[in-house]
């Protein structure tokens, strides 16, 4: 089983892929995941992409695109993956299935989840990540069992300073700007559906792995 899941900020990608991942043992890979094995494996793709950061610039298309393709042809991919945030953008997409066709490997479905705008910068504005280990946690729906304490390490939490409502209507911005044309892509392909995913975690991630099991 090979998917994509798409979404703004805020409306599940990483929990619900983590989901997916536990129920069905297919890798859970995001971009971000994608680049630090690359980069600490220092591949030479990676290499070249740790560059780039380091010079402060965006990854380009081509560079990750390429890395994306490293990653899925490792061992842990040979059964499936589902890819959380990538691609971004129209070329990504069109790179992406010009490699999967290369591989000869068939994507089964792009997960479109949506979410009301509001609920998403209520969502966001209320996460926090541990400064010690990163353990993610959520206020409304994932709350510390102590007040600002990680429960696996004892670390401090804190908000990153793009969780910030103002932030956020700049990311959504651009989200809905780029995504448009890619939602288009994929509906033209026929294997995109579009999912809720505003509802109570559990709830949604059994709704997905209901869904994938029927097909």
């Amino acid at each position: 089983m090979r998917l994509l899941i798409m979404g703004a900020p805020g409306t599940g990608k990483g929990t619900y892929a983590e989901g997916i991942e536990k129920h069905f043992g297919i890798p859970h890979i995001s971009t971000g995941e994608i680049f630090r094995e690359a980069i600490s494996q220092k591949t030479p793709l990676g290499i070249l992409a740790q560059s780039f950061i380091d010079d402060g610039h965006l990854v380009p298309d081509d560079v990750t695109v390429q890395i994306v393709r490293e990653r899925i042809q490792q061992p842990d991919c040979q059964n499936g993956f589902v890819l959380d945030g990538f691609p971004r953008t129209l070329n990504q997409a069109e790179n992406f299935t010009r490699i999967l066709k290369e591989l000869n490997i068939q994507l089964d479905l792009v997960i479109n989840l949506l979410a009301d705008e509001e609920l998403i910068i209520r969502r966001i504005t209320n996460r926090r990540l541990c400064s010690k280990c990163g353990k993610g946690y959520n206020l409304i729906t994932i709350p510390p069992k102590k007040e600002g304490i990680c429960d696996d390490c004892g670390g401090a939490i804190y908000q990153r300073k793009d969780d910030s409502e103002e932030v956020i209507r700049e990311r959504l911005e651009v989200y809905h700007r780029q995504t448009k044309p890619l939602i288009d892509y994929y509906e033209a392909q026929g294997n995109i559906i579009h999912m809720d995913g505003a509802g109570e975690i559990n709830e949604v991630t059994n709704v997905i792995i209901a869904m994938l099991e029927a097909r």
